[in-house]
């Protein structure tokens, strides 16, 4: 299941993008810790994109970039 999401990232010099933060429609932020590795997938069953594989919480989560939306899959859904 794909859940779109409004996220904060910085766009660097070279065109990198960095998410820094995963905002809510219900007016919730979570701060993205760390950002452990950046690459194209695709989530089961949700499509594909560049997959941030990122600690929020202590926990990891993967949030995607498809096209110009962002979104977050559920592991194993």
């Amino acid at each position: 299941m794909k859940q779109y999401v409004s996220v904060t990232a910085r766009f660097d010099a070279d065109g990198n993008i960095l998410p820094l933060c995963v905002n809510w429609r219900d007016g919730r932020r979570f701060p993205i810790d760390k950002v452990t590795d950046v690459r194209f997938a695709a989530a089961e069953g949700a499509g594909s994109g560049i997959r941030y594989t990122c600690r929020i919480r202590s926990k990891v989560k993967y949030i995607f970039l498809e096209e110009n939306r962002w979104f977050i899959a559920e592991q194993g859904a």
